[in-house]
C-alpha cells in the first residue's frame, strides 16, 4: 500500500489507533472520538449548524483535527489547494476541519502527518518526548 495514494477515512482510523496511549471513545450521538490522556486529537463531528453545504444542509461528514498553533491551523486553512476549512465556531479553537468525501485529495503520507500532529498537540509533555525520541527526532516537527 502506497502512503503516496489518497487518503481515505479508514486510514484516519488506522493511523490514529496507531499512535501510542490512544483511546476510542464514543461521542454523544455514536460518533468516533480519539483521545490521548483524555484529550480529543481527532474526531468525527455530528452534523452541526455551522458547517453547512451551498444548500444550507448540515455535512455529515466533518472530522476535526487538533493543531499545534492558530499558525498550523492557518498554513492550512487559508491553502486554497487543500480541502481543509473552519468555522466560525472554531474561532480562536486550534483544530482544523475536512470533510471525509475531500480526504482523497490529500496524500495519505499527509494525512499521517497530519494525525501524529494532532496527537502530539495533545499528548502530555512526557508521552509527546518520549515518542518524538522513539522517532528520532527531540523536538516537534
Amino acid at each position: 500500500m502506497s502512503a503516496d495514494r489518497p487518503a481515505q477515512v479508514e486510514d484516519v482510523h488506522e493511523l490514529a489507533r496507531a499512535m501510542p496511549h490512544v483511546t476510542v471513545v464514543p461521542g454523544t450521538a455514536g460518533n468516533i472520538v480519539y483521545q490521548v490522556g483524555g484529550r480529543s486529537f481527532v474526531f468525527f463531528r455530528t452534523p452541526r449548524p455551522d458547517a453547512v453545504d451551498e444548500t444550507g444542509a448540515r455535512l455529515p461528514d466533518v472530522i476535526v483535527f487538533w493543531v499545534e498553533s492558530e499558525a498550523d491551523k492557518l498554513a492550512l486553512v487559508q491553502d486554497a489547494t487543500t480541502p481543509f476549512f473552519t468555522t466560525p465556531h472554531f474561532d480562536g479553537h486550534p483544530s482544523v476541519l475536512v470533510r471525509a468525501s475531500r480526504l482523497g485529495e490529500v496524500p495519505r503520507q499527509e494525512l499521517a502527518e497530519l494525525v501524529q500532529d494532532a496527537w502530539l498537540a495533545q499528548a502530555s509533555p512526557r508521552r509527546r518526548a518520549a515518542w518524538l525520541a522513539e522517532h528520532g527526532t527531540g523536538s516537534r516537527p
